[in-house]
C-alpha cells in the first residue's frame, strides 16, 4: 500500500463527503496503524484535524503517546496545531505532500485570529501583542497542582 496515494485518496473522499481537503495516514513497520480526513465540518468540531485524529487513533492503538517508531504522512504542511502534536508524539519522520503556497489559489481558511499566511509570526510576538486576546491570572494555588504531580510521579 502506498501510503501517499492512500492518503491523497481519504482527502478526496473527504472532499466529496463534504469534509475538509485534508487526510493523514501513520504507517509503522510497513502497515496503517492510523488514518483519519480532516472531520471539522462534519463534527463542528474546530480540533478534529486529520493528525490529531489520526495521532489519537495511533496512540489509542499501540498504549503510547510516543510514535518515535512511525512515519506519518499528511496532505498539506500541519498548521501550527497539528505542529505541535506532531512534535509531541515524535515520529521517525512526517511526509507532507502539499504546501500551502501550492493550494491557496484553491482553499483558504481564514478565521477571526487563524491566517496561515502569518499565523506562525504570532508565535514568536510577546503575548501582548498577539492577535488573540490573551490575560494572564497568576494564582498562588496553581503551582500546587504541579507539585502534586511530581510527589505522585517522581520515580
Amino acid at each position: 500500500m502506498d501510503p501517499i496515494k492512500r492518503t491523497i485518496e481519504l482527502a478526496m473522499r473527504n472532499v466529496e463527503e463534504g469534509g475538509r481537503p485534508f487526510a493523514t495516514v501513520i504507517m509503522r513497520g510497513g502497515d496503517v496503524l492510523a488514518e483519519s480526513p480532516n472531520r471539522v465540518a462534519q463534527t463542528q468540531d474546530p480540533t478534529a484535524h486529520a493528525e490529531i485524529l489520526a495521532i489519537r487513533q495511533a496512540c489509542e492503538a499501540q498504549g503510547s503517546e510516543d510514535l518515535s517508531d512511525c512515519e506519518i504522512y499528511i496532505l498539506a504542511s500541519p498548521c501550527p496545531m497539528c505542529l505541535g502534536a506532531l512534535y509531541y508524539c515524535s515520529p521517525k519522520v512526517v511526509t507532507y505532500i502539499t504546501t500551502r503556497e501550492e493550494y491557496v489559489q484553491y482553499y483558504r481558511d481564514d478565521r477571526k485570529y487563524f491566517e496561515l499566511e502569518n499565523f506562525y509570526a504570532e508565535f514568536s510576538k510577546p503575548v501582548s501583542q498577539r492577535r488573540l486576546p490573551m490575560i494572564h491570572h497568576a494564582h498562588s494555588d496553581a503551582i500546587k497542582v504541579y507539585q502534586r504531580w511530581q510527589v505522585l510521579n517522581q520515580s
